[in-house]
């Protein structure tokens, strides 16, 4: 079983930031991306960013400029730095991670439970 815990979430004024982390636990053998994903209320959902386990990233349109992922492969740990914060990204934030349960283990996407971020003055 893998199990993704997200943290990080909650109320912030526009303009502010937050820092969302994501932690991969459980028997898996690698990962190779890791990313977040948001939905907000009547809409699809969207990528925010993803990082490869090599370090390349990729952000979605709403997020260039403004948030920052990054990750701690020891730790099995992805991070979202939100910045310069928008009534917009007000979204239930998703970790996500396509990884292996072992060597010759096919890839599997896993998700988490969702993180809440409001923005909101």
């Amino acid at each position: 079983q893998v199990q993704l815990v997200e943290s990080g979430g909650g109320l912030v004024q526009p303009g502010g930031s937050l820092r969302l982390s994501c932690v991969a636990s459980g028997s898996i053998f690698s990962i190779n991306v890791m990313g977040w994903y948001r939905q907000a209320p009547g809409k699809q959902r969207e990528l925010v960013a993803s990082i490869t386990n090599s370090g390349s990233t990729n952000y979605g349109d709403s997020a260039k400029g403004r948030f920052t992922i990054s990750r701690d492969n020891a730790k099995n740990t992805v991070y979202l730095q939100m910045s310069s914060l928008k009534p917009e990204d007000t979204a239930v934030y998703y970790c996500n991670i396509n990884g292996r349960l072992g060597i010759a283990a096919p890839s599997v996407t896993y998700w988490g439970q969702g993180t809440q971020v409001t923005v909101s003055s």
